[in-house]
């Protein structure tokens, strides 16, 4: 398939009018290679490893969650015309969905939802709004480790039955503000910060890292692609002690 024909796939799977407005010229074929498209990697960073087996199984695009450049640039930096060189020298095409495919139908925040098990849930942005059968906050946690498959740390106690999810960073005192004017119990996210552990009083605050929470919706995204498609995994090591 010629590059034109993906992108207007991958514009109705997640239209770029849904994106946030500081994501405006940076979603999209951000990489055009004018190339005919017979394999795709999806990955949700453009790091250098992904790129890297991209160009090993033979990808003509890859489609990211998080952008390659994402502010505007005067100077390339040697790290970053190394990366670039190496979609280059492999043919390789680059498109981002962002914001727009956190929101999209199918998207980030309903895949977490649906692998949480969210029942009667609400397309509220920035995430969903569903119900869960009642646990405890230690045993919720447990949960989301499980279906996550990461480390969960978590603020505050109590039972768990309404939720909601953002997936990424989702911590911020606008996302707590819906959470509480929708009397949810937790919000579900990544990357918790102090400010955010303070703000939100008694709402229980559960992260369960930026990765694990966005990568489930591009692993399905393979799925929903009209030509051969592989993710890629690039987990950010983090280490938890004890």
């Amino acid at each position: 398939m010629q590059i034109k024909e993906i992108t207007s796939i991958l514009e109705s799977i997640a239209p770029p009018s849904l994106a946030e407005d500081f994501d405006n010229g940076r979603i999209g074929l951000v990489l055009d290679r004018g190339n005919e498209i017979k394999k795709i990697a999806v990955a949700l960073d453009p790091t250098d490893l992904v790129l890297k087996e991209a160009a090993q199984i033979g990808a003509d695009l890859l489609i990211t969650h998080h952008a390659l450049i994402f502010d505007p640039i005067n100077l390339i930096s040697k790290r970053l015309s190394d990366t670039l060189k190496i979609a280059i020298d492999n043919d390789i095409s680059i498109y981002t969905m962002h914001t727009n495919y956190d929101k999209a139908q199918g998207g980030v925040n309903d895949v977490l939802a649906e692998l949480l098990g969210l029942k009667n849930t609400v397309p509220l942005p920035p995430g969903r709004i569903g119900e869960i059968e009642p646990m405890k906050a230690p045993a919720f946690a447990a949960f989301i480790s499980k279906k996550l498959d990461t480390h969960v740390q978590y603020k505050g106690n109590g039972i768990i039955k309404k939720i909601m999810v953002v997936g990424g960073s989702g911590f911020r005192r606008e996302y707590i503000d819906i959470a509480i004017e929708n009397c949810v119990d937790a919000l579900v996210s990544g990357e918790m910060r102090h400010d955010a552990i303070r703000y939100a009083d008694g709402l229980c605050l559960f992260d369960a890292t930026h990765y694990a929470t966005e990568a489930p919706a591009m692993r399905k995204l393979c799925d929903r692609l009209p030509v051969e498609s592989s993710y890629i995994e690039d987990n950010p090591k983090i280490f938890v002690f004890p």
